[in-house]
């Protein structure tokens, strides 16, 4: 894996303030939170995490064959300790920043290795547990090499909205985003380097 720093990648990791946010409104009730840059250091943290954490590959059953799942994975849980510190100054933030809209706080810390423009994830919305039923948000911090990300309405049939998002990148899924929305990341065309994807979800949303 070959990974171009930014020119801003030697800063201090530290999660910045929430000034300049932008807030989409979709259809149906849903929403997107997009901030630029917000994570510093952003490329320090990529390297760290890409050395520091305990990375694994998984198999699952698709259209009845077992297959490979095209990135890497690792996971934590309500309670469990984060591999790098700045994880933890990163819930806070967003915990500080969206306790009052949300209702309660991000818990639980997802991270996936994108190693290449061939690792990708398929069109989903995180509908396990409450995310199923219930209005909720889950937000993303995107380091290493931009991958664009893309949202649609569910089961398509209408406008794709495509975010690229790298280095540092803050975008947040709100309100019925992962009940009426569904997003990817698709096969990159052109060579690209890994990225990092670490996304914060409250409890019981999956």
């Amino acid at each position: 894996m070959h990974f171009q720093g930014s020119l801003l990648g030697a800063d201090a990791p530290a999660p910045g303030p929430f000034n300049g946010i932008r807030r989409t409104e979709l259809a149906h009730g849903a929403w997107v939170d997009l901030l630029p840059g917000w994570l510093s250091g952003a490329d320090v943290v990529f390297e760290r995490l890409l050395d520091g954490v305990p990375w694994r590959a998984e198999r699952r059953e698709m259209y009845e064959r077992v297959v490979a799942v095209p990135r890497l994975l690792a996971s934590y849980g309500a309670g469990a300790e984060l591999p790098d510190p700045v994880l933890a100054q990163m819930r806070d933030a967003l915990n500080a920043h969206y306790r009052e809209e949300l209702g309660e706080e991000f818990v639980s810390a997802g991270l996936c290795l994108y190693r290449d423009g061939e690792d990708s994830v398929a069109w989903h919305g995180d509908r396990f547990g409450r995310g199923r039923t219930d209005d909720t948000m889950v937000a993303i911090v995107s380091v290493g090499e931009p991958r664009a990300l893309l949202l649609r309405p569910a089961g398509g049939g209408g406008p794709t909205l495509r975010h690229l998002l790298g280095h540092g990148d803050l975008l947040v899924m709100g309100g019925s985003c992962q009940r009426t929305w569904d997003h990817a990341v698709p096969k990159a065309a052109r060579p690209v380097g890994p990225r990092i994807s670490i996304q914060y979800r409250p409890r019981g949303v999956g």
